[in-house]
């Protein structure tokens, strides 16, 4: 296998996520590589029948998503690199396995480190995996961790 310069770790700070982040961290510091955090920060839309959502309001809630992400992505940039890390993050907005592969392209990403719910059956069939389809799409070598 190639050796590993960048790894990219998609987050959304569940329980999940924080299993393969640790895992991210120990693959980049055995292997000297840079790691970038992710987060895809989705599309807010209003469910039909909760009535009118001012724009103003629509701004707040988006901006309320934004600042709450950029906090927990720098708080585990920070954990990555109290470890002796090379980190950084990114903030991402769209639909989430699409962003993530788009942001291993760019960032050049040798491996991505996904963390999954381990969901079964119905619940897999009706939620789907975003770690499913990043590992169907991606071009590189993807490492799914199943949370703890």
């Amino acid at each position: 296998m190639a050796r590993i310069r960048r790894i990219l770790h998609p987050s959304d700070f569940s329980p999940a996520s924080r299993a393969a982040f640790a895992r991210a961290v120990d693959l980049a510091k055995a292997n000297r590589a840079e790691l970038v955090v992710a987060h895809v920060i989705a599309p807010i839309i209003p469910m039909m029948g909760d009535g009118y959502v001012s724009p103003a309001v629509f701004d707040q809630l988006e901006n309320a998503a934004r600042a709450q992400a950029k906090k927990q992505i720098g708080a585990l940039v920070a954990k990555a690199k109290k470890t002796g890390v090379r980190a950084s993050s990114v903030l991402l907005e769209g639909i989430a396995h699409e962003q993530i592969v788009r942001a291993a392209r760019s960032k050049r990403a040798d491996l991505i480190v996904i963390g999954t719910h381990g969901r079964t059956g119905v619940a897999r069939l009706f939620l789907g995996s975003v770690a499913g389809r990043v590992v169907s799409v991606a071009r590189c070598p993807v490492m799914t961790v199943r949370g703890r």
